[in-house]
């Protein structure tokens, strides 16, 4: 009986050995497999967070953006009749050229600097609200920024060259307050003997 007994706790012993032995053998696996799951959390987390403020830092922008769009919309209509002020300051300085200029008497000099001055401290108010005049002059014609109200020969510009502003177009940031209203350049014409000899009949061929 003794030597069934030791042979019976012998097998146990074996028995818990090598289940202790698979148990330490399956123990590192299976710890590996944790912290690779842990780390792949880590790693979607870390995506979620930065989409997260990506998506906030859109939206912050795109706030600041439309806020401005109002802003610039909300003084729109009242820019365009602080244009029409300048327009007619314009007129004013235009119909004293130079040479009434120079045989006006001290008055008449001190209203048309007080004008000019009228009209650059104007034009620098418009500038402070991100309002800026297009350049049209001699300028190539865009339909974005110009109206053409004529076509005129302009002899040396090339077809499309803006010959004459007729009155300043403006723009409101980077949207468009107000046209420039211009005369267009329609190209040089051709000389009177090309165009005599581009009229008259080519020669008949013989029947």
């Amino acid at each position: 009986m003794s030597e069934e007994n030791e042979n019976g706790t012998a097998e146990e012993t074996n028995a818990e050995d090598s289940s202790a032995t698979a148990e330490e053998k399956e123990a590192p696996h299976e710890g590996a497999t944790e912290i690779e799951l842990l780390q792949a959390e880590i790693t979607a987390l870390r995506e979620r967070a930065l989409r997260a403020l990506a998506e906030a830092e859109n939206t912050r922008k795109r706030a600041e953006r439309e806020k401005e769009e109002m802003r610039q919309f909300a003084i729109a209509r009242f820019a365009r009749d602080l244009l029409s002020v300048s327009d007619n300051m314009n007129r004013a300085l235009a119909a004293c050229p130079p040479e009434a200029r120079a045989g006006a008497d001290d008055a008449l000099t001190a209203v048309i600097e007080g004008v000019e001055a009228t009209e650059r401290e104007l034009q620098s108010v418009l500038s402070q609200h991100g309002i800026k005049a297009i350049e049209a002059a001699g300028a190539k014609f865009d339909p974005n920024l110009h109206q053409a109200i004529a076509e005129v020969p302009s002899e040396g510009k090339p077809k499309g060259t803006i010959v004459t502003v007729v009155q300043g177009g403006y723009m409101i940031g980077e949207r468009l307050l107000r046209a420039a209203m211009v005369t267009v350049a329609k190209g040089d014409a051709p000389p009177q003997e090309d165009a005599a000899q581009a009229s008259a009949p080519g020669p008949h061929a013989d029947s």
